[in-house]
């Protein structure tokens, strides 16, 4: 019988103020909406990363009289930094680039789509090299430090420093879609205190004369508390719908060459499913929270 008579209560406030309802469950879901995208782009770029850091190498540019004078690393110098690069315990893999390597890879990979630059490459545009693979790409600093120095090195490029840079740009979006959630979630928050008042003072005849018959304070907000909660499901649950479609029709589309090219990590439905409660969660904390707060505050009888 109580549970018959709050589901019918909870029926009647929400048809009662249903614009303020949709209004409530639109902001919920945008914002809900929003702090997903935020967690996604967390994970993408967290996935992101660690493609990237498998890849990272250390680069150590040669100077200019063993770029020009040992094309094949035979002399001294050049064989002692092979030799020292590939005894160090955090070193995968050693390779010796010279002046001709370079210009072919310049051309070859890095200006492969833009043939106008690759004419203008010439061997003296490129310093001889070696490409230092790392188990562990945070040992750079110990490269840096033992070979940074050592006779024949001009410099000691870290391919890491890159790698922060391109998620610097990533922790951009991240922020940004999490200060937007942020407004529009204290906006729900406003928007569902000012729904459960107003619920509660149009049915404040209804709830004085429950008391007078000995129910208590709790039973009597209780379906106003529950309004704010089912319209939470919904929006989360709109939210959700809006991540799995911006995610099929637009975010696959947009990414879809990056994503074939390993550039970026793919944005799965699994990704998706992985957010869905936290999202869930959030929406209904929020309004439960909020509506027994509003409770607590400005309802009295």
């Amino acid at each position: 019988m109580r549970a018959s008579f709050l589901f019918s209560e909870v029926l009647t406030g929400l048809r009662r103020n249903v614009t303020m309802t949709v209004a409530m469950i639109l902001t919920t879901a945008i914002s809900l909406g929003l702090f997903g995208g935020g967690l996604l782009v967390v994970q993408m770029a967290g996935k992101t990363q660690q493609i990237f850091l498998d890849r990272v190498e250390v680069q150590l540019f040669l100077t200019d009289d063993i770029s020009s004078g040992d094309p094949a690393c035979e002399q001294d110098i050049c064989k002692s930094l092979r030799s020292d690069l590939e005894d160090t315990s955090s070193v995968v893999s050693v390779q010796y680039l010279n002046r001709d390597d370079a210009v072919r890879d310049a051309t070859e990979r890095v200006f492969k789509d833009q043939p106008e630059l690759a004419s203008l490459v010439s061997p003296e545009s490129f310093p001889a090299s070696f490409k230092v693979k790392l188990s562990d790409p945070e040992r750079f600093g110990t490269i840096e430090q033992e070979f940074g120095s050592r006779p024949g090195v001009e410099s000691v490029l870290n391919q890491r420093d890159l790698v922060d840079r391109l998620f610097s740009v990533l922790d951009g979006v991240r922020n940004a879609a999490f200060a937007i959630a942020t407004v529009q979630a204290i906006a729900a928050i406003l928007l569902i205190a000012n729904t459960v008042q107003i619920a509660a003072f149009t049915r404040r005849t209804e709830v004085s004369i429950m008391r007078l018959v000995g129910a208590t304070r709790w039973y009597t907000q209780l379906p106003f508390l529950l309004e704010a909660v089912v319209a939470a499901v919904v929006g989360g649950v709109l939210a959700i719908a809006g991540l799995f479609t911006a995610k099929s029709l637009f975010v696959d589309d947009v990414l879809a060459d990056v994503y074939d090219a390993n550039i970026v990590a793919r944005i799965t439905n699994a990704d998706v499913l992985f957010v869905s409660p936290i999202l869930l969660l959030v929406g209904v904390g929020m309004a439960a929270a909020t509506a027994y707060i509003t409770l607590r505050l400005y309802v009295r009888e």
